[in-house]
């Protein structure tokens, strides 16, 4: 089998790469497992900075500009080692890591092969699945490049994914966000029923429901997935972080633009609601169970139901560090508002 050819990420600013080498120099300096694991995050930190945790917004967006095509794949790399290792270690899985990872060149052709064994079913044969997926991402750059974006996210941002191979082949978050990548260029093309096909076969398996026309960005957690529902006219911003029982949805039969707008670095905590043509602004953290009916300030706290503005978030989008925590805000908004209650005569004893 030849190379596809597949894009690969790698530059970024002196700057960058030089923070990238220190970082791994200290990775390695932990000890433990060894010089190979330490060696391997060095070179990964390095081609992808902007999602080791921590990262400023300013060297994220340098690096995502700076994003060429390169001789080298560091992500499909690792998760080739990575199989190997297991397969080492469960020999019952030999077969089953062959035929997910071993057996292909290249990251689009094992991503094509995992989805299309999730997704097929008696009438949609997996033979067929793959010749479409393996169609769309090997000739879309876009996708090429947005498949290790969310692959760096999951390792970087989710504690449970210790390794790039887990989220290609065990997290159905990762899933469900590729095959929606691929369900939204077949909509774009034209072809609208095998899209909506694909999206109700995901719903269906994955219990992840994206429609194919939602715009969604690069370097995305879907974090567990399940209940996540992302209505037609939705966008997402880069570097988004949402976890399970997301809602993204409209307000009633209304045609047109009806659904959220979400910046980038935004963190949508568990079970979170948000509804309408409104806007989520960037680095915003909406908190877990909230229902949030009208705008969200950029890099603000909205708590409760419906969702108020408690509190403003760190310089770090919350996405990348992943901190869900705002109770002493919220703690402190309430005692104010109790505080001016009392003083206006408003509270009852």
């Amino acid at each position: 089998m030849t190379s596809c050819e597949c894009l690969v990420l790698e530059k970024l600013e002196d700057h960058g790469e030089a923070a990238a080498r220190e970082r791994g120099r200290v990775a390695q300096g932990g000890g433990g497992s060894g010089s190979y694991a330490g060696e391997w995050r060095s070179r990964s930190e390095a081609m992808f900075p902007i999602y080791v945790m921590g990262s400023s917004r300013v060297s994220t967006a340098a690096a995502s500009r700076d994003i060429v095509d390169s001789a080298e794949d560091p992500i499909w790399e690792a998760v080739k080692s990575e199989a190997n290792s297991e397969t080492e270690k469960e020999p019952i899985l030999s077969s089953f890591l062959y035929a997910s990872v071993l057996s292909h060149d290249c990251l689009e052709r094992a991503l094509s092969f995992v989805l299309a064994n999730r997704l097929e079913d008696p009438t949609l044969l997996a033979t067929q699945l793959i010749d479409i997926f393996n169609d769309v991402m090997i000739n879309n750059k876009d996708i090429r490049r947005s498949i290790r974006l969310d692959a760096q996210a999951f390792k970087d941002r989710d504690p449970a994914c210790a390794q790039y191979s887990w989220a290609l082949l065990y997290l159905k978050g990762y899933h469900s966000l590729q095959s929606y990548r691929i369900a939204h260029v077949l909509w774009n093309q034209g072809r609208k029923v095998l899209a909506l096909a694909l999206q109700s076969r995901i719903s269906e398996v994955f219990a992840v429901d994206i429609h194919p026309a939602a715009k969604i960005g690069e370097g995305i957690l879907l974090d567990h997935g399940t209940g996540l529902v992302i209505g037609e006219t939705a966008v997402v911003g880069n570097w988004v972080s949402l976890m399970q029982g997301v809602t993204l949805g409209g307000t009633g039969k209304e045609h047109g633009d009806r659904h959220p707008k979400i910046g980038q670095g935004a963190l949508l905590g568990a079970g979170a609601t948000i509804l309408g043509n409104i806007n989520v602004g960037e680095g915003a953290m909406i908190a877990a169970g909230s229902l949030v009916l009208k705008d969200v300030p950029p890099h603000s706290m909205a708590v409760g139901n419906p969702a108020k503005v408690v509190g403003y978030t760190e310089k770090e989008d919350p996405s990348l560090t992943m901190k869900h925590d705002a109770r002493r805000d919220y703690f402190e908004h309430v005692a104010i508002s109790l505080s001016d209650d009392r003083a206006n005569g408003s509270v009852v004893k």
